[in-house]
């Protein structure tokens, strides 16, 4: 399988790059800066081509007919400045691939999900930036995309007992919830692969 990885350099990014070619798959890595793009250890020869790609300049991000799935790890980095989410969302909305969209849980429709303290810890860590997350979604979603709404991210292994579940099926949990980067790759992939929830939103639990 050929996949698309947006935001590649980032810390889910490179978690990504690595896992679909642990996969046996070939990867497509989309950077705004490739002369700096440290290609993984474990990349073998063909395996992975970098691609100069910056959302906000739509005119000439690189085309994504040869791949067959593209997910996004894009985040809102340091002098981005408003904009980079949304921008994101409509140039892969563009590209008419199957997309798996990182989100945050949290944000849009789910307010709340995870607890009165995790939104709370929300809107104090990210709150200028939940109104853009919503809207990202949005277009993500109509683009017919999988969306994941993560949780707190942490470091560690991918977890033996990683799962998603619907939105809608979430229940609301006491403490704030968290999953390992590794994990939440892990399980993105699986989308890719499988394409199970396109058009919906999921929450990856560890």
């Amino acid at each position: 399988m050929r996949i698309a990885v947006l935001g590649a350099s980032g810390k889910v990014g490179r978690l990504l790059v690595d896992q679909a070619i642990e996969r046996g798959g070939q990867v497509v890595a989309l950077v705004r800066a490739p002369d700096r793009y440290e290609v993984p250890a474990s990349a073998k020869a063909g395996r992975i081509e970098v691609r100069h790609a910056d959302v906000f300049q739509p005119e000439g991000f690189p085309d994504l007919g040869d791949v067959d799935a593209v997910v996004s790890a894009i985040g809102i980095g340091k002098g981005d400045g408003p904009g980079a989410l949304v921008a994101g969302a409509k140039v892969l909305a563009g590209a008419q691939v199957r997309t798996v969209w990182l989100g945050a849980l949290g944000s849009g429709v789910s307010t709340n999900a995870g607890g009165r303290i995790y939104q709370a810890i929300m809107r104090l860590a990210v709150g200028k930036e939940l109104a853009e997350k919503a809207e990202a979604d949005r277009v993500a979603l109509e683009a017919g995309a999988a969306v994941f709404h993560a949780p707190d991210l942490k470091g560690g292994p991918i977890s033996p007992t990683r799962h998603i579940v619907p939105l809608a099926d979430l229940r609301r949990p006491l403490l704030p919830p968290r999953i390992s980067r590794a994990s939440l790759a892990s399980l993105m992939l699986d989308e890719t692969e499988n394409g199970h929830h396109a058009g919906g939103i999921v929450v990856p639990l560890p």
